[in-house]
Formats: structure tokens, sequence, C-alpha cells
């Protein structure tokens, strides 16, 4: 029989709850306490979990990831009584299926909880079991989570827009999508939108008539002609210049369109598959996206994560990295070391796989005969940066302490690293209430990015 855990606080509320589910045919249990509530929930076989947000030993969403791991992979039902827009976006980020404000009246509770139960019953029977990787490494959560998506997008023609930092791999993942898709034996053609110089773009995607230009001597069909009954990868879609992306809509609206200097219009069938880093919804409120097109693209989303947000993977990806360089530079097989992988582990990884990879590659260039990776034979930059993190921060005296009238002076230079170590104290503490720990938030508000702000809040010892 289909199972729901409800945890919260409040006994009347779970008892009435637990009665509602009943009705509706499925056997319920309750817990008072996150901790009851992750226990029950690791040890049974429930679809659909009701938590609560303020409990007396932590808050809901802080442990929802956690009930997400749990065997049974439930799906979660946010239940507050804090009227929290922001907690909301976090609650449906962080994959819970619905966000209710309390007090639930039994409409409100029974439709999400049955639409859940659905949801958890038919994708176990929807999600291919031999579903094609295409390169993609990875048995953590979040990479296990993105393989449902990449699955549930193999089984429509939608398109599909795949978000995430620089080197986590948007293009195997899109490579996924297409070699599990009705189109796999049709051609997957790529187009980086920032290599292409912005005069040319328009011409590339849809290629150009011999005569169409200076330097146009013969004929070229372009990638979208090329993709026909096929799958189209548009790479760093935020880059397409505002003029092409309205040719483009027009496209992806019914699959017609005109090459430079053409006099005809042509027809492609293809799969629209796009990525991106930036964030096309700031772009699009500063016009700097079409709006429009960034509706179409997105029927549905991908969000990848960063590597040291893979728990697991980082070993899982170096052990495969090792074995493969070996592989192929002909190298005798190499061990790694426990410290080699714990310096792994400590680093920040702001380039993602795609850095992992070339430290991997250093790695074997430093290590020559060595039959053991140790941490040693990391980049210099990667050694560097562990170093700096490992090592106590002795905060500086402030800066009236050496203008003190009757002692002597400060070289200058000290003075000006005192003072610039207390603003930028200073600064990065308030940064941080301001944001309230919002570490995106700062990045924006401050101009720095992800990896320079951690350094910085490593550096003055602020979490």
């Amino acid at each position: 029989m289909p199972r729901v855990l409800i945890v919260d606080d409040d006994p009347m509320l779970c008892e009435a709850l637990a009665l509602a589910v009943q009705q509706m045919g499925f056997e319920a249990d309750t817990a008072g306490t996150l901790k009851d509530g992750l226990g029950k929930a690791r040890a049974g076989d429930f679809d659909v979990v009701v938590l609560d947000v303020r409990m007396p030993d932590g808050n809901g969403l802080d442990s929802l990831p956690g009930f997400q791991e749990c065997p049974s992979a439930p799906e979660v039902i946010i239940l507050t009584g804090a009227g929290d827009p922001d907690g909301a976006e976090l609650a449906i980020r962080s994959g819970a299926w619905s966000y209710i404000a309390k007090p639930p009246t039994l409409n409100t509770i029974r439709l999400p909880i049955q639409r859940a139960m659905e949801h958890h019953r038919g994708k176990q029977n929807v999600l291919p079991l031999g579903l094609k990787r295409s390169g993609i490494i990875g048995e953590s959560r979040a990479i296990h989570a993105c393989m449902d998506l990449v699955a549930q997008a193999a089984a429509t023609e939608a398109s599909v827009l795949i978000t995430g930092e620089t080197g986590t791999g948007k293009e195997l993942f899109a490579r996924a999508i297409h070699d599990n898709s009705a189109r796999a034996d049709g051609p997957f053609v790529v187009v980086d939108c920032a290599a292409l110089p912005e005069k040319l773009v328009e011409s590339e995607l849809f290629g150009y008539e011999r005569g169409a230009f200076t330097g146009a001597d013969r004929r070229f069909e372009g990638m979208v002609h090329q993709a026909h009954r096929g799958t189209l990868f548009l790479d760093e879609i935020g880059e397409l210049p505002m003029a092409v992306q309205k040719a483009f809509l027009r496209v992806l609206q019914d699959g017609r369109y005109r090459p430079v200097g053409g006099l005809k219009e042509l027809q492609s069938d293809f799969r629209l598959l796009v990525a991106t880093n930036r964030d096309l919804e700031a772009l699009a409120g500063a016009g700097a996206f079409r709006q429009d097109l960034l509706f179409r693209i997105r029927t549905m989303t991908i969000d990848l994560p960063r590597l040291k947000e893979r728990g697991g993977d980082i070993a899982r990806l170096c052990r495969h990295f090792v074995a493969r360089q070996c592989r192929l530079n002909a190298l005798p097989a190499k061990r790694v070391s426990p410290d080699y992988l714990d310096a792994l582990e400590a680093y920040n990884w702001p380039g993602n796989v795609r850095e992992l990879i070339h430290a991997v590659e250093h790695s074997l260039a430093a290590a020559m005969n060595d039959p053991v990776l140790v941490a040693a034979h990391l980049p210099t930059n990667i050694r560097v940066n562990l170093a700096r993190n490992a090592l106590p921060v002795r905060q500086p005296p402030r800066v009236e302490e050496g203008l003190r009238v009757g002692q002597p002076l400060q070289p200058l230079r000290q003075v000006r690293l005192q003072a610039v170590a207390e603003v930028e104290s200073r600064y990065l503490r308030e940064l941080l209430a301001a944001c309230g720990g919002d570490i995106p938030k700062a990045c924006a508000m401050s101009g720095l990015s992800r990896a320079r702000l951690y350094a910085l809040l490593k550096a003055y010892g602020l979490s």
C-alpha cells in the first residue's frame, strides 16, 4: 500500500492529516521531530513526505536533501505557516514537489498528495533501466536527479535548457538526451554561439547562397539544415545576438528559415537543446535576451550541479580519468594515494569537471615513473590554494593601534595592509548580513566570483 510520512510538531495537525491520508486509501505515519522523521524515512518505504518547515530541532528546508536521499526517494511536500516566498522558491528549486501554507484544508492537501503519489509511482516505470550515459560519470544524488530529467527529456520532443557553471558537462548531458531519444540515429549538431563572430552567426546557422557576401564563393548549408531529423545543440545561447534571436524564434515556430542571400524558404525538422552558464532571466529583464525566445527554449530545464556539490563523485571521476589517460598514453597503471584524494576533496573546483581533468593530466605528467599519485603531483595553483586555506589566519590589529600617540609609527605598507584587511573583513560581514548568507546573492551584490568570495570568507574566518 502507498505510504505517506507526516513530519510536524503539531500532534493535532498530524492526526488530522493522517486521517485524511488514510481516507485517500494510503497508509500514514507521523513524526514530531526532524530526527524522528529522518529515522522513519530511512527505515521505511515511503512514497510521499509532508514536511513542516519550523520544527523543534531544526529547519525542514535544511533537511529536505536528507529526506530526498532516503532509499525510497520520496516526493516531499513542504508545509509551513510562514508566508515566505523565498522559502517557497528554495523548496521548489531544491526538488520539493509542492509548497503549501498552513493551515491546510482537505482540498489543498489532498490534491498535492495524490499528484505526488502518482508521480512517484509512475516515474518508477517511465525511466528506462538501460539509459545511455554518453560519457557521464557519477553516482551522486545530484547526478541521479539530472539523469532522471535526461530520461524524461529524451522521451519528448520538448526544447531543453541546460544550465550550469563552466566545466559542469552541459554538452555531455545534451548528448545523453539525444542518444536516448527517438532521434538518436540522426545528426547531433553542436553550435558554440560564443565562438562565432557576431557577423557570421546568421550565416553559420541558416547557411548562405553563393555570392551572398564577399568571400561566399560557394553555397553553404547551415547548421539548422545539417540538424534535419536530428538534434541542434546551441551552446552558450546567451551570447546569441538579438537580431539572430528574432530570426531563430521564427524557425522554432514553424521550422522554416531563409539562407543568407536566398530567395526561397527552406524547412528543417530538428529538436532543440540549448545551454548557458548565464542567468537568462536576468538578461531578459535587462533587454539583452528576448523574453519570448526564453519561453520557447526552456520547456524543460536541467540545472547541473557544481563538482563540489556532487558528493562522492570526485574520487570516482579521478580514478576514471587516471585510468583513461594511462590507457590513451600507453602508461603503466597508476594508483591514487589517500592524501591525493583528500586534496581533491578539499579543493573548491571553480572550473568543475574540466579543471579536474586538467589536474589529473598535470599529475600524470608530474608523476613520471612514480607508481602512485600523491598530492605533490597536483598543479601548483591547487597546492597553493590548499596550503593557504589550511593555515590559520591571524587577524590583523586595528589600524588605530599603529597610530597611537607616543608609539613609533609602523611602515606605510604595513598600515595600508592592515587598513585593507579591516575594511574587507567588515565589508564581508555586512555583505553576509545583507544577503542573509545567500552566496549567489552575495556574489551578484559584490561583483565577486563564487571562488573569490569563498576564498575571502575563508581568509577572514567567516561563514
